[in-house]
């Protein structure tokens, strides 16, 4: 049987693409995947922005810590029209836990939460 027929082929490995766009600081791959408006968490900064704010803040966020490594943490991949992950994100100073909430629009997969967050050890 080919995969090419599996119903979560579109998208099904959404988190670990997001993973690599972390590591190498690719917001514009990253803001590709967000909804119209994204709820983003940073640190200590919370607030609901457009596709266009949420990049640049990725952005900035990047230029401060700019990342080292990343690995996949926690995935839930089972629910038709949700998606959630968790990314380890190192830097060179220190490590940030990236959860990552999306939920089907149309047919595809959008971030409408997107949280950094040190890593407690």
């Amino acid at each position: 049987m080919s995969s090419l027929y599996s119903p979560n082929a579109i998208q099904a490995d959404i988190i670990d693409d997001l993973s690599l766009y972390f590591k190498a600081s690719n917001t514009k791959d990253i803001a590709k995947n967000f909804a119209s408006t994204i709820e983003l968490i940073i640190v200590d900064e919370e607030d609901v922005y457009s596709k266009a704010q949420g990049e640049q803040i990725l952005r900035d966020f990047f230029i401060k810590h700019p990342p080292v490594k990343t690995s996949i943490f926690h995935k839930i991949n089972t629910n038709p029209n949700y998606r959630f992950g968790v990314i380890m994100l190192g830097t060179s100073k220190e490590t940030f836990r990236v959860s990552i909430t999306m939920k089907k629009f149309n047919n595809n997969f959008l971030i409408t939460e997107l949280r950094i967050e040190p890593a407690k050890d």
